[in-house]
């Protein structure tokens, strides 16, 4: 097995969201009268992707830390300043009409033939699409290759996009903004990737295994947290440098959750941050913190309106609690324990296309 420390991985995720990216969303869901827009996984899935490749021992480069949009030309630029061993690009396809649901499924891998390392870049499709299919139950459409694509045409190293399913068919659309689908899909592309380079994958770390980091530390711990933080919201720039803006994001999150915020990530903090708690803990009307941002995301994935995901438990979420347990036979008191937490947390499900 290669040593992981050797490699130097990069990550895109298609597209932006502030505003979001025109014209690359779904049709509108039902029951919450509104569209998902492929940002809304592809940029989940590139930082539990690099938290992947982070665990795994890879030195990582986050290509487009914004959330806006940004232009081909300046990700092809970047990523050709970094002399990356190889990148995987993150998106969500879609097929026929954008403002219907088509029966058109599953996941596919791509890379282009016009790519200096073409013969690379096929190697490492095929490894990413089977670690996908280790971790995601859709169909596996295979590999392809696309041209005129310029994150795989342009850029001076092995390349591919991973179109992790397809906005335009209903089941797979609800998929997008399930934070364990979305983890599920980071970790595949990490697997292929280890893979593809012949490194033992970690598949998880415990918190209380990872150091103690604070103002003026750095390196790759410190780019783990700062993928974290901008899992939970944040823009931070994955510099592996714990600087101001990555210690306003620790206070602020340590605040939201009820810690000592001191700027300080240790134990209690990494805990959170990897949500590591022993169980699920108990949830009602006024609770906030990581677990009722992760709750607001599964009810969202079932299409039960939350409103805004903050992890704030207010009105909106208290109802979308109550209808879900009304619709799986559950007692309809909208706090949430071991059985609504066993309903919630499968992937996939949840109301059906009316």
């Amino acid at each position: 097995m290669a040593n992981a420390e050797r490699f130097y991985i990069g990550s895109n995720d298609e597209h932006g969201m502030n505003p979001p990216t025109v014209g690359k969303r779904t049709p509108v869901m039902p029951y919450i009268n509104r569209n998902f827009y492929e940002n809304e996984f592809n940029r989940p899935a590139k930082y539990n992707f690099l938290i992947a490749c982070l665990r795994t021992g890879f030195n990582v480069y986050d290509v487009k830390p914004e959330i806006t949009d940004l232009s081909i030309s300046q990700r092809v630029t970047r990523v050709n300043r970094q002399r990356l061993n190889c990148v995987v690009t993150f998106a969500y396809n879609a097929a026929g009409n954008e403002f219907v649901f088509s029966s058109a499924n599953g996941h596919q891998v791509f890379y282009s033939r016009e790519n200096s390392f073409a013969s690379a870049s096929r190697l490492l499709a095929y490894d990413v699409s089977a670690g996908l299919a280790e971790e995601i139950s859709i169909a596996n459409r295979g590999v392809g290759t696309l041209s005129e694509v310029g994150m795989l045409r342009s850029v001076n190293c092995p390349a591919v996009i991973a179109e992790c399913g397809f906005m335009t068919n209903f089941n797979e659309a609800k998929l997008m903004m399930d934070p364990d689908f979305q983890k599920q899909c980071g970790d595949g592309g990490c697997i292929g990737v280890s893979e593809y380079l012949d490194v033992n994958y970690i598949p998880e770390v415990n918190y209380a295994q990872l150091a103690t980091i604070r103002y003026g530390s750095y390196g790759n711990g410190v780019k783990f947290l700062q993928c974290y933080l901008n899992l939970y919201g944040n823009a931070l720039s994955v510099d592996g440098s714990f600087g101001r803006g990555t210690q306003a994001a620790v206070i602020k999150f340590q605040q939201d959750n009820g810690l000592v915020a001191d700027g300080i990530v240790g134990r209690n903090t990494w805990r959170t941050l990897l949500r590591q708690d022993p169980s699920l803990p108990l949830l009602r009307q006024g609770s906030r913190g990581v677990y009722v941002r992760y709750l607001q995301q599964k009810l969202l994935s079932k299409l039960y309106a939350v409103g805004t995901v903050d992890g704030i438990f207010g009105n909106n979420t208290t109802t979308a609690v109550k209808e879900f347990q009304q619709e799986n036979n559950l007692t309809p008191d909208g706090i949430v324990g071991p059985l609504t937490w066993a309903k919630l947390t499968p992937v996939g499900g949840g109301r059906p296309m009316p």
